[in-house]
């Protein structure tokens, strides 16, 4: 009997993107496998483009970005991007270590917000393609010496964004270090289930399994109790549209302007990744699905997109026009003891897994 071959896997496709200040050049992937599209930069290893059909079949980008370098480089709202060493906040910018204290680099007001003011996202990481098993993918490495930003340690960094045959889009962290240090490693997709340029998707239906939040200090920064969410605006463990409380009169949506804030995911972290949490839009009938090992996502309904340079579609983004929700450890957690800790230390090995699946209902 003969033995049926495997499909075969296209093997990702990178070109040239423009060239960053030192004369390095930025390289744009291409991969594509079960139905969804991706295309992703060197630079802060930033996801440019999903491309994942609706109900009809028809395909669109649903993931908010620019269509040029230079689009990237002056914008400070992460979109797409790679986020490190620390993802979230750092309450100003300072925590201690083993009886040493450390300071780092301080960006959007205070605080140390996403790895500092040259985080992860800003950096070129090294990327090459691979296709086996049925599954296309990118590995994207770094080297983030000592001190950078603030931090301690050398961390060797390694990333992989996987399509699987099925077309979901898995990212596999990891991280090793030569000295005790933090890490919190995520993603900083905006998405818009109804296409980059459709507008406000504060219609999409969001659903997270967490039964409370860390609610947080005007300048969002958690106060270390956990609230639950019951009869509050933050309650998602049921489907609800986005937009249907976001104006309620709640302090912790007036700190915010709307959410940024932190989910405790009633799984807590787990060594495979669970389901926690889905995005709904009505009018297109894609459905985005969410599993992780991470203990908490940070929710945020995009208050602060005031843009002034066209996204790749050609419309500059408002407020509401994409959703992050950001699989990761709590913000603040190097000063919060009752936190799950994010101490890395030599001889261990970081390792967090998010994966979204994409549908059409």
């Amino acid at each position: 009997m003969t033995t049926p071959l495997a499909p075969q896997t296209n093997h990702p496709v990178s070109e040239p993107f423009g060239r960053l200040g030192d004369g390095s050049e930025v390289r744009r992937w291409h991969l594509e496998n079960g139905g969804t599209r991706l295309s992703v930069l060197s630079y802060g290893g930033i996801v440019q483009t999903v491309e994942v059909p609706d109900r009809h079949g028809h395909r669109v980008n649903v993931s908010l970005g620019f269509g040029d370098l230079d689009g990237y480089l002056g914008s400070d709202g992460f979109l797409g991007a790679l986020v490190g060493r620390y993802g979230n906040r750092i309450a100003h910018g300072r925590f201690a270590l083993d009886g040493d204290r450390h300071f780092l680099s301080v960006s959007g007001g205070p605080h140390a917000l996403h790895g500092g003011a040259q985080g992860f996202d800003r950096r070129n990481w090294r990327a090459h393609g691979f296709a086996r098993d049925g599954d296309v993918g990118l590995v994207l490495t770094l080297t983030s010496p000592d001190g950078d930003m603030g931090f301690p340690g050398t961390l060797r960094v390694r990333v992989v964004y996987t399509l699987t045959s099925c077309g979901d889009w898995r990212i596999d962290y990891e991280a090793v270090t030569d000295r005790p240090t933090v890490v919190n490693l995520t993603n900083h997709v905006y998405w818009n289930l109804a296409g980059e340029s459709a507008g406000s998707a504060l219609d999409h239906e969001l659903s997270i399994a967490a039964s409370r939040i860390t609610p947080v200090t005007p300048g969002l920064i958690p106060t270390g109790r956990l609230a639950p969410v019951a009869g509050t605006p933050f309650d998602f463990r049921t489907p609800r549209r986005v937009g249907e409380r976001i104006s309620a009169a709640d302090p912790q949506l007036r700190h915010a302007g709307g959410y940024d804030h932190n989910w405790v995911f009633d799984k807590g972290r787990t060594v495979a990744p669970q389901p926690v949490a889905s995005l709904r839009d009505p009018g297109s009938g894609r459905v985005l699905r969410i599993a992780t090992t991470e203990p908490g996502v940070q929710f945020y309904s995009g208050n602060s997109l005031r843009g002034t340079r066209p996204g790749s579609g050609g419309r500059a983004y408002g407020p509401g026009d994409g959703l992050c929700l950001e699989t990761q450890h709590h913000p603040d957690s190097p000063n919060q003891p009752a936190f799950p800790s994010t101490v890395l230390r030599p001889g261990e090995t970081y390792r967090s897994t998010t994966v979204h699946s994409f549908t059409a209902e």
